[in-house]
């Protein structure tokens, strides 16, 4: 399936129902099926060919995500732009990605101004406040791009040097969705609540969506409290947050006065959850907890925990399942391989690797790390892990963020899920840091629940118990708040250079 047949599907079941909604306003079916057809015929007058590149930069907005179609039904790429990024980032992303088209919210046009005369090949801008305008002409014919193209480069991020672009294939959506609506309870006509940014996970949740004709209600700005307002209105069936958010939720005071009976699937996922946390969030929001795990590299859908599966056939928590990352879906294949190319047996600890047409294309204008992610005939993930003898998925660390103290491996996240078991612990965030006499010194920053003191010593003392002395933190640090991405993770990086500039 194309990309627009998404769109297309969902509007087959009803022109008239209701697609894109925000602050009570919708975009039917068919409203967004006509933009897409104006949007495809001005791009083709403006001369954007079939495989060009066109930047999208928005925060979440009915209008700019319908754009995304009109993009794909002229045969061009979509590129979303984070607006969250600084203007240097995405000036680097609109350069290396060879956008020849940029469509902007009114938020951003200092931004565009700010960049746009240093990227020659950025000839079309559009702002999204003169649509209608740019839309207004004649007719004009085009040929659309062959199926299985390119249709999204995702920019990776530049936390650890230059960001590289994702490109993602009509395969590469279609084996997406066909994972969703496989793995996750879905009914007809679904209501989906948007609230992550749509340039992320949130945005290719909506596909699956659309295929069945269901409603993105979509919320411009994250706010818990409205978050909690639109499920109870709009009946809210599905959504997506990352556990940080989740943490967030499940200490808001309306968290318990809210009717969340519509919910059947409140996916988590884009970082590690704390499986205490997870198990509140199973009583205080319902048994409709769903975890994801993917990469920008194979999205979403590697492994897949579904509601049903984070209890026993007794109704009893399945606990021991909870700090995994659920199964392989059934169109994917997960293998755990050593350094040398060697597939390990269950229980053994390597990276995470992955086939199938859930992968990527490549890494755009860089075959040397396309080579370097494909090799031994695998997408490596750069997630070290394990499988269980009965094939779930457990998520030990990022390979980079492996702590060497003493000779021993030290799995950062293994420290933080002790540290999150301490009911004072709100987020964590673990670090290596140089040491003279270890090699490396296990360091923990902690962001405490509201209006809770913790006592660093007594965190240690805790993480000992649990993990032994060898793991636990030789200090642990006590901030309001923890530097995060744009999309809710905690960046060790940044922690990093706090820490060492004291």
């Amino acid at each position: 399936m194309s990309l627009t047949a998404y769109l297309d599907k969902g509007a087959s079941l009803g022109r008239g129902a209701p697609c894109l909604t925000m602050d009570g306003t919708s975009l039917t079916y068919g409203d967004v099926q006509d933009l897409s057809y104006s949007v495809a015929r001005a791009l083709a007058r403006a001369g954007v060919r079939a495989g060009d590149k066109v930047g999208v930069l928005s925060g979440n907005d009915p209008t700019a995500f319908a754009c995304v179609f009109g993009i794909a039904r002229r045969g061009a790429v979509w590129c979303p732009i984070n607006p969250r990024n600084a203007a240097a980032e995405n000036r680097e992303l609109l350069d290396l990605f060879d956008c020849v088209a940029l469509i902007h919210a009114p938020a951003y046009a200092d931004l565009v101004a700010e960049v746009a005369p240093s990227l020659p090949k950025l000839t079309t801008i559009v702002p999204l406040a003169s649509l209608d305008e740019w839309l207004a002409g004649e007719d004009v014919e085009y040929d659309a791009s062959p199926p299985d193209d390119t249709v999204m480069i995702v920019g990776t991020g530049g936390t650890t040097g230059r960001p590289k672009g994702v490109q993602l294939t009509d395969r590469n959506l279609e084996t997406m969705t066909a994972l969703t609506l496989m793995g996750y309870p879905f009914e007809h006509r679904p209501v989906y609540l948007a609230m992550a940014p749509l340039t992320h996970a949130a945005g290719v949740l909506c596909f699956p969506v659309m295929a069945m004709g269901g409603e993105i209600v979509v919320m411009p700005a994250p706010d818990l409290g409205s978050f909690l307002d639109l499920v109870e209105r709009h009946r809210v069936t599905h959504t997506f947050l990352p556990p940080t958010l989740i943490y967030m939720l499940l200490a808001h005071e309306r968290l318990a006065t809210t009717d969340l009976t519509s919910l059947r699937c409140f996916w988590y996922g884009a970082a590690p959850m704390s499986p205490a946390r997870l198990e509140q969030a199973l009583t205080a929001i319902g048994p409709v907890m769903a975890q994801l795990f993917g990469q920008s590299e194979a999205p979403m859908m590697v492994s897949m925990l579904p509601p049903a599966e984070h209890f026993h056939p007794d109704g009893t928590v399945a606990r021991e399942r909870l700090a995994s990352a659920g199964r392989p879906g059934p169109l994917v294949t997960v293998g755990i391989m050593d350094d040398e190319g060697r597939l390990l047996e269950a229980g053994e600890r390597g990276e995470i690797v992955v086939r199938g047409s859930l992968v990527m294309r490549g890494y755009y204008r860089d075959p040397e790390a396309t080579a370097e992610a494909s090799r031994f005939g695998w997408h490596h993930t750069g997630d070290i892990g394990y499988l269980d003898d009965d094939g779930y998925l457990f998520i030990v660390d990022r390979a980079k963020d492996m702590i060497i103290t003493g000779g021993f491996n030290v799995y950062s996240a293994e420290v933080e899920q002790a540290l999150m078991a301490h009911p004072a612990v709100r987020d964590c965030g673990v670090v290596g840091l140089p040491d003279e006499k270890w090699g490396e010194r296990v360091v923990a920053v902690v962001q405490v629940q509201p209006d809770v003191t913790a006592d660093p010593a007594e965190l240690v003392a805790f993480v000992k118990a649990r993990i032994g002395s060898v793991k636990a933190p030789k200090q642990v640090h006590v901030w309001p708040d923890l530097p995060r991405s744009t999309v809710g993770k905690v960046l060790k990086t940044d922690i990093k250079a706090r820490l060492r500039s004291g």
